[in-house]
C-alpha cells in the first residue's frame, strides 16, 4: 500500500503542509478502497460495487484527487 500510495498520488503532487498532506491522502485512501482496481480481487475494489446494467443510463466521469484519477458510473439520463 505504501508504494501504490507513493506511486499513484504523492510523485505527481506538491505537499505544502500537513494538513494538506492528511487531505490528500484522505482523498487516496477513499479513492483506493470504493474505486481502484486491484488484480488480487479480480479487478474489483476491497470495497466491492454492483455491476451496472448497460444501458441503465449515461455514463458520467467524475475527477477524484483534484482530476489525478477518475472513475465512470451510469447515471440516469
Amino acid at each position: 500500500m505504501i508504494g501504490s500510495i507513493r506511486r499513484d498520488c504523492l510523485d505527481h503532487v506538491v505537499v505544502l503542509n500537513e494538513h494538506q498532506l492528511k487531505r490528500i491522502l484522505t482523498s487516496d485512501f477513499s479513492y483506493y478502497h470504493r474505486w481502484r482496481t486491484h488484480l488480487s480481487l479480480e479487478m474489483d475494489s476491497p470495497r466491492s460495487r454492483p455491476v451496472q446494467q448497460q444501458g441503465s443510463g449515461i455514463v458520467v466521469q467524475f475527477a477524484e484527487l483534484g482530476g489525478l484519477h477518475h472513475h465512470h458510473e451510469r447515471v440516469a439520463a
